[in-house]
């Protein structure tokens, strides 16, 4: 576990502990890791979610395939990020989701009980797990919120304001392919590339690959309330 001590340290479940800390109360209680290789299913939705897991390496997505074979990225979570930490506790404990590692991945799984274990152990990891559920409840609500814009360029505007408040900076470093940005989005790609084009056009942003610069944030806003 002492290979793995970095990337726990990152896990908001263990935030504000040192090193001893988090070995203490994991040498308490039993977890699996587990290695997937790149583009390997982790869980496919229907699967039984038993398990807290925290990503000690690499990136997964989380992705919504409907019948018309529309796939549709929810989320991608990277090292230091934990999933499952609601459903672990829900009555249908159910994947709603396929989660996919997108890169060579190490997750650990921590099942129900050994959370509540580890919860008992030490406050601050009861603390932060109560954190991690209200961040995902924000999260849900951007999402919503992204979801629900009536336009392309309003869920393109929404994002980059989200992204802005995020990063601090005007200048957005995108971790996405304009592909995965448009399932995110739940827009076609080309309707995306298009879009950011004329956005470009039009002075509001300056694009560079995965660089997207917010040059008016003014004109960018005013999109919302077009």
């Amino acid at each position: 576990m002492k290979n793995y001590i970095d990337q726990l340290l990152k896990c908001i479940l263990f935030k504000d502990m040192d090193k001893n800390e988090v070995l203490k109360v994991l040498e308490k209680v039993p977890y699996q890791i587990v290695e997937y290789n790149r583009n390997e299913v982790i869980a496919i939705e229907g699967d039984s979610c038993n398990s807290l897991g925290i990503i000690l390496k690499g990136k997964i997505e989380i992705q919504k395939v409907f019948p018309s074979g529309q796939v549709m990225t929810i989320n991608i979570f990277e090292e230091g990020n934990v999933f499952g930490e609601s459903l672990v506790f829900s009555k249908k404990h159910t994947y709603p989701a396929t989660i996919t590692a997108i890169e060579k991945a190490k997750i650990m799984f921590i099942e129900k009980e050994s959370i509540v274990k580890l919860c008992m152990l030490n406050s601050k990891v009861l603390t932060n797990f109560v954190s991690v559920l209200s961040e995902r409840i924000l999260m849900l609500n951007k999402r919503i919120t992204n979801l629900s814009q009536d336009s392309i360029r309003k869920k393109i505007a929404n994002y980059l304001l989200e992204e802005y408040k995020n990063q601090g900076s005007t200048t957005l470093n995108i971790p996405l392919t304009r592909k995965r940005m448009a399932e995110l989005l739940n827009i076609p790609r080309p309707s995306l590339s298009r879009e950011l084009g004329a956005m470009k056009d039009e002075g509001i942003i300056q694009l560079d690959k995965n660089i997207i610069e917010i040059v008016d944030i003014q004109l960018l806003e005013a999109i919302l309330f077009d």
